[in-house]
């Protein structure tokens, strides 16, 4: 965890073995890139908590990451290890018995001319270094097992990526200090794959090489917005070895002839883990997390407000236990007792009466609670008598009015207790001079035809051009797309703005639950609700300059909080437009996701 290029600076070396036990490993090595760092931190950390339980100082919490490094270091064997950079950008694995030092290997890695300086840097790059027949040699000599880096990819020895080879690549792949070639494709069946390129049967290439794959992990958890970039133990080799797991008989099997000992490890019957599967997905609309239940803090209080939240909303999970970092969650020390914590006080709290389904999960070797929320029948329901949160996102929040009277006309409707909705209120017409602060869907991309006169007026110019209302009626048919493209399903909408007492009261379209929310201050606007109104008042689109594809177009793109934000416009046949603020990747489908940037767009 070393590299320059390791993606989870946060991670700690227990969580690091922790993953390894998951993914059930027998024997792993650290094998940080010009640097060895890495095994020096892990063995720094255990020297530490030996001092200390020496010293008789461990604290509690102490104690237990020492228990926890024993038991792990009694299953799991950690090799030490670099990935060197040679000549070319050639990598090359040295792999060395664990009772290797670490001023050993850094004496290897200056021999191979990294500059002292850089011993400690974990850089993919470190200048004029050894070239690739002399790393094998020295690092065989110095008792390694000496692995060619993903040969068949970039940085390999195979030199799939050069536009020469002849005798260089013969050389660097038949060196008789060479053990083993680490490959991507060792399960394909490809006629042009890399075990069976170099299966003997060439006679340019008459030594068989040993073929094996590794997870060349530079993150705990696969990145799921990028396939290539593998978590721990996502591609392994098994070997089959004489007598107990150890360095040297690993080492036998590479300098064997024996081709059959090696081979891709398949996994059968692995436990599905649903929180890791979850916290990779991460806090939504219908999932939380919380590493705690405890009433200090307000972390029950967290707990609570989300399980309102979903059953006023759509139904979700929270999880106790486990937060969204990387890494194993955290657990609950007790989870019977805090089942029972937590039924009592949603019993208690949470009114009218819910009934939610609590049970433990096992995630990386810890309890993980899991409360399955249903969508409430008797809308809405509230915490502490008062507190009504909807989900919006990943956030639970307080409901606005109009949010609560469409819930209480919502579980009305569905009990049978009226029979239809209320008639929406009827839309006022307004003189042309007004219509610079009242806009339902958007922009009018055309001046009316015969437009009436007004008069000038100092504070409030008469603008053509500025938003036309719609009927409602064509308000509706917008919503749904069919009058053509179908809104975003995630975003906000500015759909009307009407000024009492020198506030402006804003309506607003909420696209990720379908409401409508009048009376809407800026005051009391939540932070997408706004954005959205800041936007709107300070960035109303010119129709004339909008970049158009076809009846949609892309305003701005910017990342907030993690996320890539789009704000996008959309024009209707009778010459209205709609801006939906604050959409994200979840919520386009096409045309909308042709405009998506970076690893959205992947």
């Amino acid at each position: 965890m070393a590299s320059a290029d390791w993606k989870e600076p946060g991670a700690t070396w227990l969580d690091w073995l922790y993953k390894c036990e998951q993914r059930g490993l027998d024997v792993v090595a650290i094998t940080d890139h010009n640097t060895v760092a890495g095994i020096a931190s892990l063995r720094a950390e255990i020297e530490r908590l030996q001092w200390l339980e020496i010293e008789n100082r461990l604290r509690p919490n102490e104690r237990r990451q020492l228990d926890e490094y024993r038991r792990l270091g009694e299953k799991i064997l950690v090799l030490p290890g670099f990935e060197f950079t040679a000549t070319f950008g050639f990598h090359i694995l040295g792999i060395f018995p664990p009772e290797t030092s670490v001023r050993q290997l850094e004496h290897i890695l200056l021999d191979l001319n990294v500059p002292p300086d850089r011993l400690d840097g974990g850089s993919t790059e470190v200048g004029a270094s050894a070239d690739v027949l002399t790393a094998y040699r020295v690092i065989h000599a110095a008792g390694g097992i000496v692995i060619a880096a993903h040969a068949n990819s970039t940085h390999g020895v195979a030199m799939r990526d050069f536009p020469f080879g002849g005798q260089t690549k013969i050389s660097y792949t038949q060196d008789s200090h060479l053990h083993a070639l680490e490959v991507t494709d060792l399960e394909s069946r490809s006629t042009r794959s890399t075990a069976r390129f170099f299966n003997g049967s060439k006679p340019e290439y008459p030594r068989r090489m040993h073929c094996i794959q590794g997870s060349d992990a530079h993150l705990i958890n696969r990145d799921g917005n990028d396939k290539n970039r593998l978590g721990i133990g996502e591609r392994v080799t098994e070997i089959q070895l004489t007598g107990p797991v150890s360095f040297a008989a690993i080492k036998k099997v590479f300098e064997s002839n024996d081709f059959a000992q090696t081979r891709p490890f398949r996994r059968r019957n692995e436990p599905f883990d649903h929180v890791a599967e979850a916290r990779q997905q991460g806090p939504s609309i219908v999932q939380s997390f919380h590493e705690r239940a405890t009433r200090q803090g307000g972390r029950l209080f967290a707990v609570l407000s989300d399980v309102v939240a979903f059953a006023n909303t759509q139904g979700g999970t929270v999880y106790v236990g486990a937060g969204t970092h990387a890494g194993p969650p955290l657990g609950v020390d007790d989870p019977d007792e805090t089942i029972a914590m937590l039924r009592e006080e949603i019993e208690s709290k949470v009114v009218p009466p819910l009934e939610v389904e609590i049970d433990t999960l096992e995630s990386q070797g810890q309890h993980v609670l899991r409360i399955q929320v249903p969508p409430g029948i008797e809308r809405p329901y509230c915490l502490d008598d008062s507190r009504i949160y909807l989900r919006q996102e990943a956030d639970s929040v307080l409901a606005v009015r109009d949010e609560i009277v469409q819930l209480v006309r919502r579980s009305l409707l569905e009990s049978g207790d009226i029979l239809e909705a209320p008639p929406p209120e009827p839309i006022a017409e307004k003189p042309a001079s007004k219509r610079k602060r009242s806009s339902k869907r958007g922009v009018s991309a055309e001046k009316p035809a015969e437009p009436a006169a007004v008069e000038a007026s100092t504070d409030e110019p008469e603008v053509a051009d500025q938003p036309s209302e719609p009927t409602e009626e064509a308000l509706e048919v917008h919503a749904n797309g069919l009058d053509g493209v179908a809104p975003p399903t995630i975003g906000v909408q500015v759909v009307d703005v009407k000024e009492r007492g020198g506030t402006r009261y804003y309506t607003i379209r909420d696209l990720r639950n379908g409401s409508t929310v009048q009376n809407v201050t800026l005051k009391s606007a939540r932070r997408l609700w706004r954005y959205a109104i800041s936007q709107h008042e300070q960035n109303l689109p010119d129709p004339k300059k909008i970049d158009w594809r076809d009846d949609v177009a892309l305003l701005r793109a910017e990342k907030r909080a993690g996320k890539h934000r789009y704000d996008f416009v959309q024009r209707f046949p009778d010459g209205a437009m709609a801006v939906y603020y604050g959409v994200t990747e979840e919520g386009c489908d096409e045309p909308w996701r042709s405009f998506l940037q970076g690893t959205d767009a992947e």
